[in-house]
């Protein structure tokens, strides 16, 4: 399955004279939604292979990895657990949308504590969880690892070598690892981090086979899930201006960044840039709550 790449019309592209496609991603599958697709698809392919009947993941409250794994699980004919980050959770998670459509998909959750989930990759603590569980194919937290950056590979086609940059936002590093290695020789990636510092740098060198790439980490707006005034009006006026909606999480910190980088000039005349759309707009409704009881500005669905 492929996405479509849309061209992307503002004065401030006009004005730089630099081309900015964005490769949509969000549109591949109306609930499994961009890089979640193409991380899921290997990883179920193995699940299956191993005779698996139950998918076991984590995540946070709005998490897409969560909404996106419950409704893949479904379709592929696996069970499916969540251990969701915020034992407070449990007595209210009927009102998050997120959890509630994952629910609805026939995710079945644990609430753990924060301390808890920092546990989340030791074998002594997937031990407890097939204790309590059974047997079941574990996809790690964001679904990254080996399969995830082989489905991620496939974003770049040969359609897109035209492209002298090629833009991702970045969350556990499996989304750019993948674009990184499949990236033609001419072409340089930029990763925008949407975690505070420049841990996530360490992660990329272990999973890529080259070094024609960045992390930039000047703008997460405070760090993962956080925002502000600036990035949702951005956001806003983004879609009024070309119809396009960004998630606050990843692709709208992203796109703020490469405006912020366009309007210093890093890019010369006449470059062609690709961005990747990775979806994450399910997400908004539950954002749009928090952002309500901040009194800030909600962001048009």
């Amino acid at each position: 399955m492929q996405s479509i790449n849309q061209l992307v019309e503002h004065p401030l592209l006009t004005e730089k004279q630099v081309t900015l496609v964005l490769k949509r991603e969000d549109l591949l599958h109306p609930f499994i939604s961009g890089n979640k697709y193409r991380k899921l698809k290997y990883n179920l392919l193995a699940a299956e292979a191993e005779n698996q009947n139950t998918v076991l993941t984590f995540g946070g409250a709005y998490s897409n990895h969560i909404a996106a794994t419950a409704y893949a699980a479904k379709e592929k004919g696996f069970c499916s657990i969540g251990v969701i980050r915020g034992e407070e959770l449990e007595n209210s998670w009927q009102t998050n949308t997120t959890l509630k459509k994952a629910y609805d998909d026939g995710m079945r959750f644990k609430f753990i504590s924060r301390s808890d989930y920092r546990k989340k990759e030791s074998l002594e603590f997937i031990e407890t969880l097939r204790n309590e569980f059974g047997e079941f194919y574990l996809v790690p937290e964001g679904g990254t690892n080996s399969l995830a950056i082989k489905g991620c590979e496939e974003i770049i086609t040969e359609d897109d070598v035209e492209f002298d940059v090629i833009c991702s936002s970045v969350g556990t590093g499996g989304t750019v690892s993948g674009l990184i290695n499949a990236s033609f020789p001419h072409q340089n990636v930029f990763g925008f981090s949407a975690l505070k510092g420049d841990f996530l740098k360490i992660e990329i060198e272990k999973m890529v086979h080259n070094n024609r790439w960045q992390l930039l980490t000047d703008y997460h707006f405070g760090g993962y899930a956080k925002t502000s005034e600036e990035l949702i009006v951005f956001i806003n006026e983004f879609k009024e201006q070309t119809g396009i909606p960004l998630d606050p999480i990843y692709t709208g910190k992203m796109i703020f960044g490469l405006f912020d980088m366009l309007k210093r000039d890093t890019f010369a005349p006449r470059t062609k840039i690709l961005a990747i759309h990775t979806g994450g707009l399910q997400g908004i409704a539950g954002m749009n709550s928090v952002l309500k009881k901040k009194n800030l500005p909600l962001l048009h669905i």
